[in-house]
């Protein structure tokens, strides 16, 4: 087996289309000179030469000492185990794939790049890294391939990814992958930090009480009212938000 690999500058182009054009147009030279048959013509979604770095300094008179000890032993848990690192590097696409998805990109292919990213070296890893720098701050790194594109496809034809690409102001498929991988380690921190310190299910119990205060019929402000007293009270369920909805109503608030 022949494996050919061909490298082509897609500009700003997601690059899917121009590349099987070109591996397919490529195809009988190659059996010319092999004088084998070509098989597979088709891009890979690794895009090792697309690859996107983004690094961020958390000070440590804001975070503390204390927690940004338990964030590098996060850290270190994901980057020894694998079981760990999945659900890491999981957290970091919940950021990614909804920027990707806004832009009218193909997500399927972002996270299939970015998993087998992950396991370039043999062994699955996180695809970021933490570690404290000489002034005693966090400082965290990512990279990732990111084969996006600001030409071609939906993102020049949905409206909402055309309002998104607006809103974001990029004018380069590099400036929007840019953007992408700052949101994955922004979400990754924020992930790593309510693991190490109050617990990832407080956070999403904050969140799940907003959707359950809307389902009971807040709105506005009303929302945020309904929310926190229900997490104050540990007492989350549309029954209890339509009574507290009742109570306001009631009290004339």
């Amino acid at each position: 087996m022949a494996i050919f690999h061909l490298l082509v500058d897609v500009r700003d182009a997601m690059g899917a289309n121009a590349v099987n054009t070109m591996c397919e147009r490529i195809s009988p030279r190659i059996e010319e000179l092999t004088g084998g048959e070509t098989r597979l013509k088709i891009i890979t979604n690794l895009a090792i030469h697309r690859t996107v770095k983004a690094k961020t300094t958390w000070k440590k008179e804001v975070l503390g000492e204390e927690a940004i000890e338990r964030i590098l032993d996060a850290y270190e848990f994901a980057a020894n185990d694998v079981f760990r690192a999945a659900t890491h590097n999981k957290g970091i696409m919940n950021g990614i794939d909804a920027v990707v998805i806004a832009t009218g990109n193909d997500f399927r292919a972002i996270e299939a790049g970015a998993h087998s990213y992950a396991a370039i070296s043999g062994k699955y890893k996180p695809l970021t890294k933490y570690y404290k720098n000489k002034q005693g701050d966090l400082a965290g790194e990512i990279e990732l391939p990111l084969a996006i594109g600001l030409v071609g496809g939906a993102t020049k034809t949905h409206p909402i990814a055309k309002i998104s690409v607006k809103i974001l102001g990029v004018k380069t498929a590099s400036e929007l992958a840019e953007i992408i991988a700052s949101v994955g380690l922004a979400q990754n921190f924020a992930a790593m930090r309510a693991l190490a310190t109050e617990g990832i299910q407080k956070g999403h119990m904050r969140l799940h009480s907003k959707n359950i205060a809307v389902q009971a019929g807040a709105i506005g402000v009303q929302i945020e009212k309904v929310s926190g007293q229900m997490v104050r009270e540990g007492n989350i369920s549309v029954s209890r938000a339509k009574e507290i909805i009742e109570q306001a109503k009631k009290a004339g608030k």
